[in-house]
């Protein structure tokens, strides 16, 4: 069974209730003397333990994320492994109704062979296959990792916290749309592997299905990357990689943007996904807003720092926050929302009207 499967947590249920039964009934049974019947009773107590954190502990991992597959729980390397993922193309894929007015799908893309999830929200007034809504800029949200799209929602307060910042005249309104960032739950820092086309997946394939089934703006300055620590790094890296798709980045406390050879062990394949080799020299004609605080030890300021730093003789523009508190966490990252959004509305194309 599948990890994040409901067959599987229903199971665990199912097992956790029989154990608790069978210790009631065998309490008093079990037979022998004193120092046999005790460390039974013992060990049954700590299977109904064992059962019941097993329980609990999938329903949390699959409310946040945190492990996507059994792979992902046990930490094997499957960066080479060929995906072979089933689902939809872009073009048949059907959306459902989630919360907060948000829109649902599952699809394979094409040009990676990867398929995975993806949130889409729109603003009042637009919806999924209309021919006569006006054309909306895109920006793509990306979760970090551990994490899923779903976080976006239950723990960065997406989409109310975008509304009011429409409301109050902070930002223009965009086509907010949330993929997930490791398909299949191997996280490449959202890179393309010789196995596993992430960037591909977030570059092409993502933007293919939001074309097909919403009306957007064209062309580079109509979209945008925005995410948080892995997220972050893929937002200041895709658009250095395909400026002919993003025209600006808004990257909140973002992984080593120097690369982490826990994630791409090949150097060189590390290097050519690294955000500060990326910008070294880069011509690409794209915006970048990089963000984090001076208590972030994950995310330190230093390496922002030397991004800029890199950045020098380059054609990108960038712009950086340094907040003077402020952990890893959302807290910190739902109150850069208002820079970031502001950044993003100055570099990128306006709904026309």
């Amino acid at each position: 069974m599948r990890l994040t499967s409901t067959a599987f947590f229903v199971t665990l249920i199912v097992v956790c209730l029989l154990v608790m039964a069978a210790t009631l009934l065998v309490w008093q049974r079990i037979p022998g003397p004193g120092w046999v019947r005790w460390p039974a009773r013992t060990a049954l107590l700590v299977l109904c333990q064992l059962t019941a954190i097993a329980a609990t502990a999938t329903w949390i991992n699959s409310s946040f994320g945190l492990y996507a597959s059994w792979n992902d729980l046990l930490g094997r390397d499957t960066l080479t492994e060929n995906p072979a993922m089933a689902g939809v193309p872009p073009r048949m894929a059907k959306f459902s109704r989630g919360t907060s007015g948000t829109l649902t799908t599952q699809f394979r893309g094409p040009a990676s062979k990867l398929s995975g999830q993806v949130i889409v929200w729109a603003p009042p007034g637009h919806h999924v296959n209309s021919r006569t809504d006006t054309p909306l800029p895109v920006v793509l949200l990306l979760h970090g990792v551990p994490g899923g799209p779903q976080s976006w929602l239950e723990n960065g307060h997406m989409p109310a916290a975008f509304e009011r910042l429409v409301e109050d005249g902070a930002t223009h309104p965009f086509l907010l749309v949330m993929p997930v960032v490791d398909p299949g739950g191997v996280d490449t820092d959202c890179s393309d592997t010789p196995r596993r086309k992430v960037a591909t997946w977030l570059a092409k394939d993502v933007p293919d299905l939001v074309r097909q089934h919403f009306r957007t703006l064209s062309g580079p300055k109509a979209w945008g990357v925005m995410g948080y620590s892995t997220g972050g790094y893929c937002a200041a890296k895709l658009p250095l990689q395909f400026p002919s798709v993003f025209g600006a980045g808004a990257a909140l406390d973002p992984d080593p943007l120097a690369g982490e050879a826990g994630v791409l062990p090949d150097p060189a394949l590390r290097a050519r996904n690294a955000p500060t080799t990326l910008v070294r020299g880069s011509r690409a004609n794209v915006a970048l807003f990089l963000a984090t605080s001076r208590q972030d030890r994950e995310s330190p300021p230093a390496q922002i720092e030397a991004f800029v730093q890199a950045a020098k003789g380059s054609s990108v523009r960038v712009s950086t926050l340094i907040r003077p508190t402020g952990g890893h966490n959302y807290g910190t990252w739902t109150g850069m929302y208002p820079d970031a959004f502001a950044f993003l509305s100055s570099e990128l194309t306006a709904p026309a009207g």
